[in-house]
């Protein structure tokens, strides 16, 4: 006897499932032709990032060595694990594995994702968006991208200029985009939903839009380059309106890091939200020697979804949240 429920079957296709598979080997095949190394991170670790927008789940494990129970995260992405790797020597490396983030679900989102990420010593993020160029042309057939500036991108697609536009003027074009309480907005989340809205719908549809140079406000991970005004050595990379990845020219002073985690811990009692342990490794390995390094993290759900045409992640996953 049965009960009648259809939830246990996958929302993805087969054939889906088997472009997946497809899509993995490739990516593993571009990697090993250019001796880039794979490698394995933990899932689990002691302290996520500490990102305003990032919402790492916690859990509790007990046993061996932590009778009393110890809290764990689960990660957002590899990135620290990763980069205590780079200091240890491991050269050019890459990782494909899950990452879970709360708070996002949706059409083109879900909690637990499969990311790809890579790093390359020596590197600056210049050279690494011409590598990306190189893996979209050879999983979606694309060719070169077009390479705008932050300020060039809301030029162009919302006739201002991000770094001069009083931050008066941003409130007034978010609030006419229907958006409520954009009284308590600070100029980088105005700026934010003006991408989200007006920029990145435009962007990525005769070729990859690579967008560099943003605010040193949204550096996170990244170098600030000095100058009026200074730029975050950071760059996304968008495909038929739909961001895809995100990359930095790393950050590898260690001191510089620790303020960034600080002030993120300051701005999380603020707003009222968990304040999270930082991660020590990460600064220990910094402190021990980074090499000078380009990363990116991009997903992979949604590069299928591009190569499928997809329109909802659902239609590329076994099992998305609403099925686990």
């Amino acid at each position: 006897m049965t009960s009648g429920r259809d939830d246990w079957r996958p929302t993805g296709s087969m054939e889906a499932l088997r472009r997946r598979a497809e899509l993995l080997a490739t990516i593993r095949a571009f990697f090993a032709a250019r001796g880039v190394l794979e490698v394995e991170t933990p899932l689990l670790a002691a302290a996520p990032v500490t990102d305003l927008h990032l919402h790492a789940l916690g859990c509790h494990y007990r046993g061996p060595g932590a009778d009393e129970g110890r809290a764990l995260f689960l990660q957002t992405s590899p990135e620290f694990a990763m980069k205590r790797l780079l200091a240890a020597g491991s050269g050019a490396i890459y990782q494909i594995c899950k990452a879970v983030r709360g708070g996002e679900a949706g059409r083109r989102h879900n909690p637990e994702f499969t990311i790809l990420e890579w790093y390359r010593p020596g590197w600056d993020h210049r050279r690494l968006m011409d590598e990306i160029d190189e893996l979209l042309a050879a999983v979606l057939g694309t060719g070169p991208g077009e390479r705008l500036s932050y300020a060039e991108a809301f030029l162009r697609h919302a006739g201002l200029d991000p770094h001069a536009e009083p931050e008066g003027r941003l409130r007034e074009r978010v609030a006419a985009l229907g958006v409520p309480s954009v009284a308590e907005l600070g100029r980088d989340d105005l700026l934010d939903l003006l991408l989200s809205h007006l920029v990145e719908p435009r962007l990525g549809h005769c070729q990859p839009s690579f967008v560099f140079d943003y605010p040193a406000s949204q550096a996170a991970l990244a170098r600030i380059r000095p100058g009026s005004p200074p730029l975050a050595e950071r760059f996304e990379v968008f495909v038929e309106g739909l961001e895809l990845a995100n990359g930095y020219h790393e950050l590898i002073d260690a001191a510089a890091q620790r303020r960034r985690f600080e002030a993120d811990l300051e701005a999380r009692r603020r707003e009222g939200l968990p304040v999270v342990p930082i991660d020590e490794r990460l600064l220990a390995a910094l402190e021990h020697g980074l090499p000078a390094c380009a990363g990116v993290a991009l997903g992979l759900d949604r590069l299928l979804m591009l190569a499928l045409g997809s329109r909802d992640i659902a239609e590329v996953l076994a099992f998305p949240i609403g099925r686990a």
